[in-house]
Parts: C-alpha cells; structure tokens; sequence
C-alpha cells in the first residue's frame, strides 16, 4: 500500500495542513478528508475540493483522480525525461505516486502539495526524499553555494525558532554555515520526534543538484535518513488520522 498526503496552505498565515491522504493497492485508488481539514475550515476557511465535496466520505477509483493526474507531466512532452532526471527517479520506474511523491506535484495555480508516507528501508531506517522549500525567499548568494554542492554531502539541521511564520521552521546549512533552504514543514514533527531519540543518527544528504532550466522548487533534491525506532509511527498526529472511523490510520510500518 502506497501512501500520499495533500496538504493546503493558508495564503494568509502560510500555514499547511494535511488536509487528505490518497492510498493506492495497485489496483485502486482511495481518497478521504483527514482531521486537518476539519482544523483547516475551523481556522482559515478552508473550502473542500471540487472532486471530493463530501467530507465524511470515501472516494474509490481505479483511475488516478484528476486533482492528482493534472499535476503529473505528460509523457509526450518534449521536457520530460529532463523532468524525469531532476527528480532522480530510475527509469522504467516512473509510474505516478512515484512522481508525485518526489515532485510534491505543486502548481502555480493553487495552494496544495502532495508528499509521501515514509516506508522502513531495506535497513529498516526511516527514508524520505524531499527538495528543499524557500529558495525564492534566500538571496542569490545561496542558490550559488547550493551549485557547489557535492552529491552525498551532509547538510546540518538548524530550529529558526524565531521565523515569524513558524517557530519550529528547521533550516539546512552546509558545514562552512551557509544557509541553503528549509526542511519541508511536513517533515518537521517527524524530525523533531527521531532526533529526540538520537540525534546522531538523523542525516540529512545532498541527493542531487539541477541546474537551470530546473525550476527552483526543483533544485536541490536531499535524502534524510533516521534509525526507526520501534515505537515510532510517521505522521501519527491527529491531523493525519481520517476523518472517518473505520478508515485505518494515517501510516503503518506492517
């Protein structure tokens, strides 16, 4: 079972929220509303989605939803491989959640990204690939030290516990303390609560560097990787969990 979230960002606070999660079988898809659409409408307005108008219910299909779908590139593109590259994904293993889950599949056009569910590796240790957030708002000097960058490099985490946005915002710096971007806030909770455990094993490595004509939200593709301890759950907090009762909850690691 392949797991995605969709989370909404307030234009206004720029806060996110997970407000549902996509699984997939490999034969169907489901979608439902999590309890942080719920927080979502509470406290920002947020208004339920065109395709799924109905928040206490379960949406089945054998095909991709079109909210998911229109953020995919299409094959015929002349652009695609190139994309297909940026996102480092192996070819012959671009099938969709493998897309979106390492893509975001963000458009100019609203304010959702998607990101995955982190499954235990062949190591058993927690694995998430992610490109950094908050370029547009760092100075040129930063994206010109992040095309230096080596592949396998280890990039520090740092709390801007004073950002005004968000007090648990965690920046990544390169060893010599040059600021290249921010951990994505989705991830953050997860990080806060491995490192809590040990610290040590928590790294953070430069996966791959595309230069332009990559878009900047494509820039800088890291991997963190953590020890799984064993009562650790991804994304447990209740915002993740669906709305509705009998749907099972939000990540498993069986």
């Amino acid at each position: 079972m392949k797991t995605l979230f969709l989370a909404w960002q307030d234009p206004k606070s720029r806060s996110w929220l997970p407000v549902g999660r996509l699984t997939y079988d490999g034969t169907q898809y489901q979608f439902v509303y999590t309890q942080g659409a719920t927080e979502a409408q509470t406290k920002f307005g947020f208004q339920l989605l065109y395709s799924f108008p109905e928040l206490n219910r379960v949406y089945t299909s054998v095909e991709l939803f079109p909210l998911f779908s229109n953020r995919l590139m299409r094959p015929s593109r002349p652009d695609y491989k190139n994309y297909i590259e940026w996102l480092n994904i192996p070819e012959h293993e671009d099938e969709p959640i493998t897309i979106l889950s390492r893509s975001g599949g963000q458009k100019v056009t609203d304010n959702y990204e998607v990101f995955p569910c982190p499954e235990p590796d062949a190591n058993g240790s927690y694995n998430i690939h992610f490109f950094v957030h908050g370029l547009r708002h760092l100075p040129p000097s930063a994206i010109e030290r992040i095309h230096q960058l080596q592949t396998s490099e280890l990039l520090y985490l740092a709390n801007e516990f004073q950002n005004p946005y968000d007090t648990r915002a965690l920046l990544l710096c390169t060893k010599d303390h040059h600021i290249v971007g921010y951990c994505p806030r989705y991830i953050v909770d997860d990080i806060f609560k491995l490192k809590n455990k040990n610290p040590e094993l928590v790294k953070v490595q430069v996966e791959r560097i595309n230069p332009v004509p990559a878009p900047l939200q494509l820039r800088l593709l890291c991997n963190m990787t953590a020890k799984w301890d064993e009562e650790f759950q991804p994304f447990s907090s209740w915002e993740y969990q669906p709305i509705l009762a009998d749907i099972p909850v939000a990540c498993t690691t069986t």
